[in-house]
């Protein structure tokens, strides 16, 4: 195992409840194919989808999001929780309405699967969950992973990434590189929404997937919800920024869009400007098969 600091962690707890759904711009919204669409974004309570589904397809999405997606009204308390809950992180169910207060489903685990730039953090729970969860409902997440390092590895920069992933995707080291299992390699030329962001820990950056021409040639449509992608020529160190030589490693939060400049997005959760991580493709490189997510 890859030496780290997983002993010096602090674990705090952070909360949200689960948000209603945003309203984006009132009205149709007009695409780079010519057409319009009503866009369904930022969800709260996602009945229909979860991560391991198509990033693809949806009608009518936005940049759709998979499961539960939680807010803090307070400022301060939503910034503390979109910077300190990390993927994988453990979320239970602490002020739900469930009906007959099923105790075994108040018991039940959620597992952190992405943030978004609005300041709300994905959580998925079980499906019997889910259909039954109520907006306002209260989460807690015991957020683990901030100041994560890779001790033997100075330039690689660990971001969003709790312990439990990291145990999963179980990475390996061979010639003075870090070798990570992700589901695709794309350029970092695609890379479009969020680019040139400043805080490298809260937020995503998007995949434009607006180029049919790219889509097809890179086979972008068969990407999920939830999987590992290696950005070649791009360093999250600071934010994103492009870097000829660098990689970084995130996860698909959520799906694509027909907006100019968007598309799925992509939480950093290792980053290098150097060539120091090596990805290795794996159809398995997702997070509903890492984490078991039902």
């Amino acid at each position: 195992m890859i030496k780290t600091n997983l002993e010096k962690l602090v674990d705090l707890a952070v909360s949200g409840q689960a948000a209603a759904p945003a309203a984006c711009d009132p009205g149709e919204r007009p695409v780079v194919d010519g057409g319009s669409f009503v866009p369904l974004r930022t969800p709260g309570i996602n009945y229909t989808v979860r991560v391991g589904d198509s990033a693809f397809g949806w009608a009518g999405a936005h940049e759709v999001e998979p499961g539960v997606a939680i807010w803090a009204d307070c400022e301060e308390s939503r910034v503390g929780l979109s910077t300190l809950a990390c993927i994988a992180n453990d979320a239970i169910l602490v002020d739900a309405k469930l009906e007959g207060k099923d105790k075994k489903l108040k018991a039940a685990l959620g597992t952190v699967t992405g943030e978004v730039s609005t300041g709300r953090v994905l959580v998925s729970f079980p499906k019997r969950v889910v259909d039954r969860l109520a907006v306002g409902d209260l989460v807690q997440i015991r957020a683990s992973g901030s100041g994560l390092e890779l001790l033997d590895y100075p330039d690689v920069r660990v971001l969003n990434l709790g312990p439990r992933l990291l145990k999963a995707l179980n990475p390996s080291e061979k010639g003075g590189k870090v070798r990570i299992p992700v589901a695709k390699v794309v350029p970092g030329k695609l890379m479009g929404h969020g680019v040139g962001s400043t805080c490298p820990l809260a937020g995503d950056f998007d995949l434009q997937s607006t180029s049919p021409e790219a889509v097809r040639e890179l086979s972008l449509d068969q990407l999920r919800l939830g999987d590992l992608v290696a950005i070649a020529d791009i360093d999250c160190s600071r934010g994103p920024r492009w870097q000829s030589g660098a990689t970084t490693v995130g996860v698909v939060v959520h799906g694509a869009s027909r907006q100019s400049g968007h598309g799925s997005s992509v939480n950093a959760v290792l980053t290098s400007p150097k060539a120091t991580l090596e990805p290795i493709s794996t159809r398995k490189a997702n997070l509903a098969e890492l984490m078991g997510l039902q």
